[in-house]
Order: structure tokens, then C-alpha cells, then sequence
């Protein structure tokens, strides 16, 4: 049952990218439509991350609170709500309501399915559980280019004049939002029948009952009372793990937001173009497997569950220092082929320290560090679209922002310096992020944490 578990995540992760992708991927027709340059992208990109951001601080809460099943319920029929809602946009102001609103739903759903993870998986299963249904997050970045392009490009004055007339200009991107929004409204149906605590729920056998509360018993950390806000906020793995994904999840957020933005200005990709971007999406659910599967492996053969993350981790930081050839090779399959073996390795390491908060984590105050360990990754994703907008976008000619006036204040010499220097320079850095954090990792001792238990 506890894959029957693994497979409902995962289907809320499908849809969770799904809703989020369905932007980028239309990016070029909804910048035309709206009169919306590359900094306006930017803008409204970042308005979904201050979104985010500020849901994670609170989802977990949410979740360690009314439990895992009714907060799933809270946030994939908010998200589902808000991507429908998307299709009235009619300017940069009004898209970027919507997509603030999505994202205070999306960031629900990552704190939820990890705590899922710790109800219903033994240690060594764990990664393997995350990476499973990580990997429905890059299906979902896989097949909406397939699903939403073609939707957006449908003849509804023809076929459907009625949606035409009540939707009108732009009725193609805009039913692309209607559709993939509903769909998480019926998500919500098996949801409601399947999910409950391992000993709640009648699908479960004695045995496998006995092999998830075996894991739990090894973990004597999660005894007591469920951590205060000081108490998170004045642990030392908890600002590891922050700072960890604060410096290495802007890589999977640039391949979300800005790769097929890349494809199409650098690469002269067209719009239908850039369906191809769907071999990234999937080596990105290679990754999630793959990194889940071989810290699970060293699980087995005597490796504490920290420091078999670490060592995976260590291995995808080598893989990753690639990037800075993607921009540089002259034809578009070699930067795809080199692409795919960053991504593969940026999702395994994206699985490995996620699974490090399940490790080494009570149980009980999970949802809340998972979502603030998880707003230092949405940080991240922010100064990530801040220093790309500004590399390749140049000088604007309108107002900036309060996001960006803020941003300009912290960051100016920063922003100043790199400015109009083209994706490449993106490419260069992202080669040195995974390699940073390892050392704040392993120099902080995070696999030396008290909360760290040999297995399960």
C-alpha cells in the first residue's frame, strides 16, 4: 500500500508541474499577447517565488497541524483554483496576481509529501519514495509542453466559438491554464479514499504495518514535543540544509523558468520548437530515480543515511561542473545531450538533500523545517531570475518594480556588473553551486547530527 501511497504523490506532482510549466512553456505567445519583455517575465516569475517562499514558512505548519491528508486537500485545490483563475489575465499586473496566488498553494504540496514519506517509509526506502515522486514533478515539466502547446494552439474560434467569445483574445493560452487546473480537482477523488496513517488505514497488511513502524522505532529523536519556532530557527542542520538548497536549487529553477526561453533565443528554437524540451524534463526524472535509488543502495550495504546522501551529493557536484559547455558548443543536440547529464545530476541531488531533512528530522516537526528549509531554495530561485533577467535581458526601459527596486538596493554592484553578459555566464556559475554547498555541508557536520539514525 505504501507505493499505492508513492503513486498519489507522485500524480500530484505530475499536476503540481503541470500548472507551474504551463508559462514557460508558453512564455513566447503570453509575452506577445501581453505586451510583456524579458524583465516582466522575470517579474512575474518572482512574484511566484515570493509566493512560494512565504507558503513554505507556513505549509508545513499547516500540514504537522491538520495532518497529511487535509493539507494535501488545502493545497491542490488552491493551486488547482488559481492556475483556472490564470486565464483571466489580460496584463502583467493581473498575471501576476494569479500566479502569486499559485503559488501559495504549490509550495504546500513538497512538505506534505515528505511527511507522507516519514508515516509510510522505512529509512532505506525513503529516497527512493522522494525520488519517485520527484520524478512526477519532472514528468509533469516533461509532458506539459506536449499537453499545453497543442492546447494553445487549437482552433477555438473554429471547433468551440462559444470559448472564443467568453475567453476572447488569446482563448488558445488561455483554456491551456482552464484545463490543467481542473484536472487537480480530480486528483482530489482517490485523495480522499486511499489516504490515511499507515495504522488508520484498512489496505494495509500486519506485515507491512511491521516494516514501517519498525523504521520508527530506531528513531528515538522523534519523542517529544513538536519543535517551536526558536527551536527551528536556532538549529544548526536546519540553517545547513537552508543554505544548501538556497545555493543549489536555483539550478533546477533555471531549467524550469529560463532553458526553454535559452532554447529560443539562442538556439533559434520556434515555439513548436520547443517541445524538445521534454528530453530534459525526462532525464530530470532519471535524476530523481537514480539519486534515490543509490543512497538506498548504500543504505544496504552499511551506510548511515546521511552520509550515503553526502557521498551521492558529492558525486553529482563533479557531474554538474559541465555546464559552462552548453552554451559554448556550437549545435543545439550536443548542448541538449550535455544538458541532460547536468539535470540528471542537479535531481539527484535535489532528492539526496531532501532526504537528508527526513533523516535527520523528528518526525513530528518535519512539515515545519521542510517548508523553511524549502523558502531558502525559493530565495535562491528569486536571485537566480534577478542575475538572468539582468544577464540577458539589459537595461529597461520602464519603471522598476518594488521586487526589483528592492533587489537593485541589496544587490546593485552585483547586478550592475552582470548585466547584459548573455546565458553564458549563468552556464559558468552553475558549474560551482552544488560544490559550494557540499563544502558548507560536510565542513557544517550535517551528517554528524544527533537527529541521525544508522537506518530503519
Amino acid at each position: 500500500m505504501r507505493w499505492w501511497i508513492a503513486v498519489l504523490l507522485f500524480g500530484a506532482a505530475v499536476l503540481n508541474y503541470v500548472d507551474r510549466q504551463t508559462l514557460s512553456a508558453l512564455a513566447p505567445t503570453i509575452q506577445h499577447d501581453l505586451a510583456m519583455d524579458d524583465r516582466d517575465y522575470a517579474d512575474v516569475v518572482n512574484v511566484f517565488l515570493v509566493a512560494y517562499t512565504i507558503a513554505y514558512l507556513i505549509s508545513g505548519r499547516i500540514t504537522d497541524k491538520l495532518g497529511t491528508r487535509a493539507g494535501m486537500v488545502i493545497f491542490v485545490t488552491w493551486w488547482s483554483i488559481a492556475n483556472m483563475a490564470t486565464a483571466a489575465s489580460h496584463g502583467i499586473r493581473s498575471l501576476s496576481v494569479f500566479r502569486f496566488l499559485l503559488g501559495l498553494g504549490e509550495a504546500g504540496v513538497w512538505p506534505a509529501a515528505s511527511k507522507a514519506v516519514s508515516e509510510w517509509f522505512p529509512a532505506r526506502e525513503r529516497a527512493l519514495a522522494i525520488g519517485f515522486y520527484t520524478m512526477g514533478a519532472t514528468i509533469g515539466a516533461t509532458v506539459a509542453p506536449y499537453l499545453v502547446i497543442p492546447l494553445a494552439a487549437y482552433p477555438y474560434a473554429e471547433k468551440f466559438p462559444l470559448a472564443a467569445e467568453l475567453l476572447g483574445h488569446g482563448t488558445g493560452w488561455r483554456m491551456a491554464f482552464i484545463l490543467t487546473g481542473a484536472l487537480g480537482l480530480l486528483w482530489l477523488i482517490p485523495w480522499l479514499i486511499f489516504y490515511r496513517k499507515p495504522s488508520e488505514s484498512r489496505y494495509v497488511a500486519a506485515s507491512e504495518l511491521t516494516l514501517i513502524t519498525s523504521g520508527s522505532e530506531a528513531r528515538p529523536q522523534d519523542a517529544g514535543e513538536p519543535w517551536t519556532w526558536k527551536q527551528v530557527f536556532s538549529s544548526r542542520v536546519v540553517w545547513l540544509l537552508l543554505v544548501g538548497r538556497l545555493l543549489t536549487d536555483p539550478v533546477w529553477y533555471f531549467y524550469q523558468f529560463w532553458f526553454p526561453k535559452y532554447l529560443n533565443a539562442e538556439r533559434s528554437l520556434s515555439q513548436g520548437q520547443l517541445t524538445i524540451t521534454w528530453i530534459v524534463y525526462a532525464a530530470a526524472g532519471v535524476g530523481s530515480i537514480a539519486g534515490g535509488w543509490l543512497s538506498g543502495y548504500l543504505i544496504k550495504r552499511g551506510a548511515l543515511p546521511a552520509s550515503s546522501r553526502l557521498w551521492v551529493m558529492s558525486g553529482c557536484a563533479v557531474l554538474v561542473a559541465i555546464s559552462p559547455l552548453i552554451s559554448r558548443v556550437a549545435g543545439t543536440n550536443t548542448a541538449i545531450a550535455l544538458t541532460i547529464v547536468a539535470v540528471i545530476a542537479a535531481l539527484a541531488w535535489l532528492i539526496n538533500i531532501s532526504s537528508l531533512i527526513v533523516d535527520v528530522v523528528p518526525k513530528h516537526s518535519l512539515g515545519t523545517v521542510f517548508s523553511v528549509v524549502a523558502a531558502g531554495s525559493t530565495v535562491g530561485g528569486i536571485l537566480m531570475n534577478t542575475l538572468v533577467a539582468f544577464m540577458v535581458a539589459g537595461p529597461s526601459t520602464k519603471p522598476a518594480g518594488f521586487l526589483d527596486q528592492a533587489l537593485q538596493t541589496v544587490f546593485g554592484p552585483v547586478l550592475s556588473l552582470v548585466q547584459g553578459q548573455g546565458y553564458g555566464l549563468w552556464f559558468l556559475i552553475m558549474a560551482f553551486l552544488q560544490p559550494l554547498a557540499l563544502l558548507v555541508l560536510w565542513g557544517g557536520g550535517v551528517h554528524r547530527t544527533r537527529s541521525t539514525v544508522a537506518s530503519a
